[in-house]
């Protein structure tokens, strides 16, 4: 008879899993991503970083552990605490490298557009649809709203599809004049 999963200790499971099998890996997995989650909230302080931990972490521990890398394999809990040090302190490091490059080439970046300029720009968008003729209006809202196909949209308004394509070639072609102001 198994034992249940609950009663098994860390280091049986983690036995288990050097040895290959995948039942333990999963149980141990439900056990230790808790704790290196919150190590990563503790020490990155971004929930997404720390799920992404949790995955790095967690990946790169069951590879050692299946590859016979861990050497003590009672200690596997410790090795993975300190393979999540060894991935936050990367994870700092290109923070850190990345906030350096971005001061010492900000000029050379090309500036964001303001908040106001994108209010402006969805303005002018909705007016060049409105002067749109309901077809091509149609076919373009079909298109970039409703992310329908070509096929789609052709049994909807009762056309073929090549001519959905023209209808939204042209669409755009007229919306791109009415953007750039001419």
């Amino acid at each position: 008879m198994e034992p249940v999963a609950e009663l098994v200790s860390d280091i049986e499971l983690a036995r288990q899993v050097a040895a290959g099998q995948s039942d333990a890996e999963a149980e141990l997995y439900r056990r230790l991503a808790p704790r290196v989650r919150l190590y990563g909230l503790r020490h990155l302080r971004d929930p997404a970083a720390a799920d992404d931990l949790v995955q790095d972490v967690l990946l790169t521990a069951f590879d050692s552990l299946r590859a016979g890398k861990v050497r003590d394999v009672e200690q596997f809990a410790s090795f993975v605490l300190g393979t999540c040090r060894r991935v936050v302190a990367s994870v700092r490091r290109t923070a850190e490298r990345r906030r350096r490059l971005l001061e010492r080439h900000r000029a050379d970046l090309v500036p964001a557009e303001s908040p106001q300029a994108a209010i402006l720009d969805l303005a002018r968008l909705t007016r060049c649809l409105s002067r749109l003729n309901e077809r091509h209006r149609t076919v373009v809202v079909l298109s970039f709203c409703a992310e329908r196909s070509a096929e789609e949209i052709g049994s909807e308004l009762g056309l073929s599809a090549v001519n959905v394509r023209v209808q939204r070639h042209r669409a755009l072609a007229r919306l791109r004049q009415c953007m750039e102001g001419s």
